[in-house]
């Protein structure tokens, strides 16, 4: 940026000044006109040569040139040494970017493959969680159907021991013949039979022995051995199905164990490479920019170092032939004064050039003269600003010795058509310079205001974007206490379920304990109102052991103790003495115990029901929070999903608007610096227009009137007296 400017402030002024040499365009243009004039004296009575004034011009001419050619020497170092700099510069410039791509393209791909290896990671991460959480719930239904397997086949081995060690023992009692008219022992063992494992012999003798009646009568012990090595067998299955489904358990809970580890560790996995995912693609994304920026830049440098070096190499060649020139130009004056200097010289001019003819001549058009430089003098006067055409016709008509004033009217002529050019090349660079500066002005304003719209755009992106962050660690956060609180509330229904469950027991107990202690009150008191207790149904596994003898039958115990009758027989005592009256019940007591209890029964009924009621609506409220928690969550997932997306799309857009504004930034810059460059070029001529086109009209008309003026001079009496005097 620095060079571009350097080069938009340093070139112009270099080439400018470098081409200020017109003046002497001007009196070399003049030369043979002052030579060829012959300049006289003005006064008679000067004996001067007038070749002198000749000489002293051509001397000041040589002064200048040499003054001109020391500030072009210092100009044209400032410019060698701005191109010495700018050329290190620009190589610095280069070398550093030319060894900073690679390394960027290195690290852009490495970060590349870096994010692709992480991808990749998380697809195989999410793979692990989905076969960890298929593996767990194929274990956990395979393991529920072996339980309710080992629970069936268990209690069919427990019942049937039972049943075997209740047949061996009435067998070995001698009851066989009762046992086997119990229909129910005699189908269990003829099951058995047919499903174990025994030889032929063993199975016939054993289905013989079941299929006798009472008059059964053993004659061995090979039956009870039969039935003792199936209940041998059976025991040892039990126990070997017991010790397989304990270690299938212990296996369950280690591979549910290491499953829960293993989609821990693949979650936080996940998790951590998303993050890292997510921050490598937005160093991918600045490096991606780093490097188009570091692109741009070293073809601009190259591309700039390139003009420089054909500029500077240019302005060289420039140099060396200006300095050429000069020093021609130099030694053409040097040996024109050295030949109007020469003795030989001055003599000739003092014998050719003193005529009084011409002087009488150059008296008659003095008049012309003077008048004409009125009408020049009185323009220069009324503008009051420096005119150097109109100098350099007065110093042609001062010239005195010029003959004819062809030369100065043809110059005149000149003159006029170069203003006329002149002003139509200020009016279409005016014209020019206003359409050019209107135009990058406005589209420097458009350019502005795109700049600060996209900068507002982006301000507003990445306010959405801190919005979306942090509404989503919001809802991350709000789901993960919505879970801890459905956790806690499960614990808690669970605890409350239970502190229900026990309540309920014990008043039932504590009521049941009442009923019983009233209606045993009422077998004394009211028998009328006592209930007796209801007879004991059996299951028919109880029926079994009871009828296998293995158990005994549940009775009523006793609620009387028995008392012997007395031997009427024996001899009657003598009379006892005597003690009290006859035996009154207490009947008021009984009815304030009775009634005692019966509060305590309604106040044990209505805690139950109030626990009822009030577990009723604990489940309820569970349920509907669950369900509440539920549709929270799911709501609560689709938002973060949605609000996740609409983020990743905001931070695109963001990326997008960045370069965008990046790139209409440079765009301001280039507008801004042509907008400079037009203003260096046109704010002299646009601000000094009507300054320049009313003194170039003064000009102009000034040198027509002085041309009038020329125009009416007779020239017939100076050729006359010039012909005169050659033949005198």
């Amino acid at each position: 940026f620095w060079l571009k400017k350097c080069r938009a402030t340093l070139r112009p002024s270099i080439e400018a000044r470098l081409a200020m040499t017109p003046r002497m365009q001007i009196l070399v243009l003049f030369l043979p006109l002052v030579i060829g004039a012959s300049a006289a004296h003005q006064d008679t009575r000067n004996v001067v040569n007038p070749i002198r004034r000749v000489v002293n011009l051509l001397q000041k001419m040589q002064s200048s040139v040499e003054a001109e050619g020391e500030k072009e020497k210092k100009l044209f170092e400032e410019f060698m040494c701005y191109c010495k700099t700018g050329t290190a510069d620009l190589t610095q410039a280069i070398t550093a970017a030319e060894e900073k791509i690679p390394q960027v393209e290195s690290a852009l791909a490495a970060a590349e493959a870096a994010k692709a290896q992480l991808e990749k990671d998380l697809e195989q991460h999410k793979k692990n969680v989905a076969d960890a959480k298929k593996t767990i719930a194929t274990a956990t239904s395979l393991r529920e159907k072996e339980a309710s397997a080992f629970a069936k086949e268990s209690s069919d081995l427990k019942t049937n021991i039972a049943a075997l060690v209740k047949a061996t023992a009435a067998i070995e009692a001698g009851t066989a013949g009762s046992f086997l008219q119990n229909a129910a022992a005699t189908a269990a063992l003829q099951r058995m039979t047919i499903d174990a494992d025994m030889s032929s012999l063993d199975r016939e003798m054993l289905t013989s022995f079941l299929s006798q009646g009472q008059g059964y009568a053993p004659q061995s012990g090979q039956i009870v051995g039969i039935l003792k090595q199936m209940k041998d067998t059976m025991e040892a299955t039990l126990a070997d199905i017991t010790a397989a489904e304990a270690e299938a358990i212990k296996n369950f809970n280690a591979l549910m164990a290491a499953k829960k580890k293993e989609v821990e560790a693949n979650t936080a996995a996940i998790e951590s490479k998303l993050e890292r995912v997510g921050q490598v693609g937005l160093d991918i994304v600045e490096m991606k920019e780093d490097l188009d920026d570091t692109a741009k830049t070293l073809a601009e440098d190259k591309k700039f170092l390139a003009e420089l070096e054909k500029g500077c190499a240019t302005k060289e060649a420039e140099w060396a032939e200006r300095c050429k020139t000069r020093a021609d130009e130099i030694l053409a004056i040097s040996e024109t004064i050295k030949i109007l200097n020469d003795d030989d010289a001055l003599d000739l001019f003092k014998k050719t050039l003193p005529s009084p003819s011409f002087i009488q001549i150059q008296d008659r058009s003095r008049t012309l003269r003077h008048r004409a430089l009125a009408v020049l003098q009185a323009a220069r006067v009324s503008k009051n600003m420096p005119q150097p055409r109109l100098d350099f016709v007065a110093l042609a008509l001062r010239d005195q010795n010029t003959g004819t004033f062809d030369k100065v009217i043809g110059m005149i002529d000149e003159m006029v058509a170069i203003l006329a050019e002149e002003q139509v090349a200020d009016n279409d660079k005016k014209a020019y310079c206003e359409a050019e500066l209107d135009k990058t002005e406005d589209s420097k304003k458009s350019l502005e205001r795109k700049v600060d719209d996209l900068g507002a755009a982006l301000e507003d992106t990445k306010g959405m974007i801190a919005t979306l962050t942090e509404e989503i660690a919001a809802l991350i956060d709000g789901i993960k206490a919505l879970d801890k609180s459905v956790a806690e509330a499960t614990d808690n229904r669970k605890a409350e379920n239970a502190a229900y469950k026990e309540l309920m027991a014990a008043d039932t107990a504590a009521e049941q304990l009442l009923s019983m202690a009233a209606n045993r009150l009422a077998k004394f008191y009211t028998p009328k109102l006592y209930v007796p207790p209801a007879k004991t149904e059996l299951s028919a596994d109880q029926r079994i052991a009871v009828s296998m003898g293995s158990e005994a039958e549940p009775t009523v115990p006793p609620m009387l103790a028995q008392v012997k009758q007395h031997d009427t027989a024996a001899v009657a005592p003598p009379p006892p003495p005597e003690t009290w009256g006859a035996y009154k019940k207490k009947g008021e007591e009984h009815g304030g115990v009775v009634a005692m209890l019966n509060m305590l029964k309604a106040d044990l009924e209505k805690e139950m029901q109030s626990a009822s009621v009030e577990e009723k609506d604990a489940q309820a409220e569970y349920e509907k929070m669950m369900a509440d928690s539920a549709e929270k969550r799911a709501t609560d997932s689709q938002a973060l999903a949605d609000k996740e997306s609409s983020k990743a799309d905001l931070e695109s857009q963001a990326l997008k608007l960045k370069e965008e504004q990046t790139a209409t930034m440079t765009e301001v810059l280039n507008t801004a610096e042509t907008l400079k460059n037009l203003h260096i070029e046109c704010d002299w001529l646009v601000s000094n227009f009507e300054v320049r086109k009313e003194a170039r009209t003064g000009e102009m008309d000034a040198l027509k009137k002085a041309k009038a003026v020329l125009s009416g001079a007779d020239f017939s009496l100076i050729q006359t007296g010039r012909s005169n005097l050659r033949g005198a």
